[in-house]
């Protein structure tokens, strides 16, 4: 029970209010914490993007799943047909070039949704990085004005 009440604390912790306390001389508190605060909801939104992204890539993955048993289900009706032993072979061998075709175009496509995912993400996070940078520059050269 204790360490449940302890980890209720540590969430209800609030950061403004305890370095408010310090008086930094020259330190923008509001500032900085409302820095982090931005640093935070990107962070949640390129975790957002990267979610969606994979959640697409699962959804694509069962459409390919229900159409690869669709089609073995139509080959092992076809390859129940009469027909010469020639025949048979010939309709194997397409079969297996065009599963083939098929599984390298989904594998390509699905990396790309991945890419594009993590590509999103990435950018989100590096323009807020470059944003903090600004911030924090902008912070000293008016802490050193002060």
């Amino acid at each position: 029970m204790a360490s449940k009440q302890q980890g209720e604390q540590l969430f209800d912790f609030d950061v403004s209010k305890y370095l408010g306390e310090f008086k930094m001389p020259g330190i923008d508190v509001e500032s900085l914490v409302g820095s982090q605060r931005k640093n935070i909801e990107a962070l949640s939104q390129a975790n957002r993007l990267a979610y969606d992204g994979m959640q697409a890539v699962v959804k694509r993955q069962v459409e390919i799943l229900r159409q690869t048993m669709d089609e073995v289900a139509q080959a092992t009706k076809d390859m129940a047909e009469p027909g010469t032993p020639q025949d048979k072979a010939s309709k194997q061998t397409t079969l297996a070039k065009d599963a083939f075709e098929r599984a390298l175009g989904n594998m390509r496509e699905l990396s790309e949704m991945m890419a594009k995912a993590n590509s999103e993400a990435f950018e989100l996070l590096n323009k807020r990085f470059s944003q903090s940078m600004e911030e924090m520059r902008d912070a000293f050269v008016a802490a050193g004005k002060k």
